[in-house]
């Protein structure tokens, strides 16, 4: 009959817009954390950004420092899943996936949204040490991980030279988040902008230059 099916239609489509408001309510909420700052964004501000009553938000969510932590599962952590697979099937020189991994970063954090986290916490650690101490423990040190098995592998290969592979792992690191911090800090007044991918190139050229072992070809 025609009454029912445009009830059926009318039922499929209310459970497909909500299955799609968890993900809608994040996208709202990593926008607005980076824009206003965690300490700043109301609950009411994520569920007008994302075009849902508050009560609506409230369902998915517990408070707002439960929506950082899944923004955080949601959104960063696959992501770091994926590289780590991904070291675990290549075979290739240590030194070509260490320039893989660092692009493959800036094109998934400091190419996105993504790029305003490091800012973000940076800037409200202090205030808010429960979730500082929740993204180093789920992504800073997961990320560091991953860079400190391609470094120790070059290392075993006679790739890369002895080194202090924990603190190497800190400057390679390094630059990334100073470039996304500077983007969404002090870019739009600096007289004298850069090319991020050039940036990274040299970066990249110092550090493996570096390195490599004194048998190891210089790039």
């Amino acid at each position: 009959m025609p009454g029912s099916t445009n009830k059926s239609i009318k039922k499929r489509r209310w459970k497909r817009r909500k299955d799609a408001r968890p993900g809608e309510i994040l996208d709202a909420a990593l926008m607005l954390f980076v824009e206003r700052g965690f300490a700043a964004t109301k609950l009411d501000d994520v569920a007008r950004k994302a075009g849902l009553s508050k009560g609506s938000v409230y369902l998915y969510f517990e408070n707002k420092e439960t929506l950082f932590r899944a923004v955080v599962r949601e959104m960063v952590l696959p992501e770091i899943k994926r590289v780590e697979q991904q070291v675990d099937r290549y075979r290739g020189p240590a030194q070509e996936l260490v320039r893989k991994l660092v692009y493959q970063w800036w094109s998934m954090v400091g190419e996105s949204r993504l790029s305003g986290v490091p800012k973000l916490l940076v800037s409200e650690a202090s205030n808010f040490p429960e979730l500082a101490r929740f993204f180093v423990d789920q992504v800073i040190r997961r990320v560091r991980r991953v860079f400190v098995r391609v470094l120790q592998q070059g290392i075993d290969r006679g790739e890369f030279r002895e080194c202090d592979v924990n603190h190497a792992v800190r400057v390679l690191i390094a630059p990334l988040v100073f470039a996304a911090i500077w983007q969404h800090s002090l870019y739009p007044f600096d007289k004298d902008p850069y090319d991020v991918r050039v940036f990274l190139d040299t970066h990249l050229d110092t550090f493996l230059n570096g390195l490599l072992n004194e048998s190891g070809q210089k790039i």
